[in-house]
C-alpha cells in the first residue's frame, strides 16, 4: 500500500509563490498518474491539476493556469505543484493524490478518479 505525504504549504500574501511536494513511498511511483485536488472551508474537494505517468501530459483547472505548474520526478518518487502569482481565492487544503489505473489525457478528474490520497497541507493566501 503506498504512501503520500504532501509538505510546503503555508501562509503566503496575494500574488506570492508556494512549492508543494507529494512524496511517494511503498509502491512503484513511475505506475502512477497523479494529481493535485483541493478543498476549502465549507467546499467541496476540487481538481488542481494532474499529470500522466510519463510526465508529459499535464492538466489544470482553468482558474490556475498560467499560475500553477506540476512536475513529477519519478527518480525520487515525488511529484510537485508550483504555486505562483497565488489569489486569496487559493486558500485551501491541498491533496496529493494517486492511481494506478487513470489514464491522463487532458481533462479534469474527481476525486473518485484517485485511490490514494495524502493527508492534506494547508495554503492560506492573504490579500
Amino acid at each position: 500500500q503506498e504512501s503520500l505525504v504532501e509538505s510546503g504549504g503555508g501562509s503566503v500574501q496575494a500574488g506570492g509563490s508556494l512549492r508543494l511536494s507529494c512524496a511517494v513511498s511503498g509502491g512503484r511511483f513511475s505506475s502512477y498518474a497523479m494529481g493535485w485536488f483541493r478543498q476549502a472551508p465549507g467546499k467541496e474537494r476540487e481538481f488542481v491539476s494532474a499529470i500522466s505517468r510519463s510526465g508529459k501530459t499535464i492538466t489544470y483547472r482553468d482558474s490556475v493556469k498560467g499560475r500553477f505548474t506540476m512536475s513529477r520526478d519519478n527518480a525520487k518518487n515525488t511529484a510537485n505543484l508550483q504555486m505562483n502569482n497565488l489569489k486569496p481565492e487559493d486558500t485551501a487544503v491541498y491533496y496529493c493524490a494517486a492511481d494506478s489505473r487513470l489514464v491522463v489525457i487532458g481533462s479534469e478528474y474527481e476525486p473518485i478518479d484517485f485511490a490514494s490520497w495524502g493527508q492534506g497541507t494547508q495554503v492560506t493566501v492573504s490579500s
